[in-house]
């Protein structure tokens, strides 16, 4: 089981910086946190997020792996159904070379309705969509479909599926589970029976709601605009298209664990309290990649470079003395 980092580039009006400044300083803490030991660097997609978030993964894990020597380079996740399967699977061969074979491959079915209209794609056959994409962007590597190859002679690949459905899904496919649940891992497993996988096949990954700091109640102070901002955008993300609205969370609503539908949200932690609630969540699951969000919101330098030491440096030990 490594520790890895998810970055989504998120560069909010309020704490704006340069585009191409911001840009250039997510790929130096990616190369920080590659000479510290993490093990995975992990990048997601989104469409039409006013703060910027990130629209195309694999270009910017291919600057990463450029940058980087040891980590592996992960999606978490593509959406597979926005872009045609031969496109994803010849970005992410280039992604593998450019890295010297450390892709990880996570697509997903994706949930907003606004970026299946922005790309004129069908919304209500997006699981089994994302499924045929993944079929094929598997089956284009295993022909030498496409030119040039990866580097590995099959990149890993993960199915990014929260619900039951799609937990089924990549269990038949065959594939990773980027999804840490003990109710999905049963689906995932029934799944893997179905299509005919041996069971030792199962492997899951996810990213984790947790933010490390040294001190949380001073983090909180410093970084509670920026949790407020990232959490407020996702729910009204979700929503857009759908016709129902919700009333945005305030601080005290993220830091008050009864308050209601708050659940997952991320939480600060130290390395000992995370570590504890690690141990539980994994007990018993096939875990090969912990994910952890390195920066919110364009939150403060020191704050991210101090989650980037914490996961790549205390916490991992705490792990393994724990394992």
């Amino acid at each position: 089981m490594d520790v890895g980092l998810l970055f989504d580039l998120r560069n909010p009006q309020r704490w704006q910086r340069p585009r191409d400044r911001h840009y250039g300083r997510i790929l130096d803490f990616c190369a920080e946190a590659d000479q510290r030991g993490v093990g995975g660097l992990w990048f997601t997609e989104h469409h039409l997020f006013a703060d910027g978030y990130l629209p195309q993964p694999l270009t910017f894990a291919a600057a990463a792996a450029a940058r980087t020597r040891r980590a592996r380079i992960g999606t978490a996740v593509v959406v597979a159904p926005l872009h045609h399967p031969v496109e994803i699977a010849e970005q992410a061969a280039v992604v593998d070379l450019i890295s010297g074979g450390r892709l990880e491959l996570g697509l997903g079915a994706g949930y907003r309705r606004p970026e299946y209209q922005l790309y004129d794609v069908d919304f209500g056959r997006r699981i089994s969509r994302a499924g045929e994409h993944i079929e094929r962007v598997r089956e284009l590597w295993r022909e030498r479909g496409i030119t040039p190859a990866p580097v590995q002679d099959l990149p890993p690949l993960w199915g990014g599926f929260y619900g039951p459905r799609g937990a089924r899904l990549a269990g038949r496919l065959g594939i990773g589970l980027l999804h840490l649940s003990r109710e999905s891992f049963l689906e995932y497993q029934r799944g893997l029976a179905e299509g005919g996988h041996d069971p030792s096949v199962a492997r899951v990954a996810d990213l984790l709601p947790i933010l490390l700091a040294r001190d949380p109640e001073r983090a909180w102070a410093r970084l509670g605009p920026h949790l407020v901002h990232q959490v407020n955008s996702y729910r009204q993300g979700a929503l857009e298209g759908t016709g129902q609205t919700s009333p945005p969370l305030t601080l005290d609503d993220l830091r008050d664990p009864h308050a209601r539908d708050t659940r997952g949200l991320l939480r600060i932690l130290t390395a000992e309290e995370a570590a504890v609630e690690i141990k539980e969540l994994t007990a018993g699951l096939p875990v090969r990649h912990l994910i952890f969000w390195a920066d919110i919101a364009g939150m403060p330098d020191d704050l991210v470079a101090d989650n980037i030491a914490l996961v790549t440096g205390r916490l991992p030990a705490l792990l393994a003395a724990a394992s």
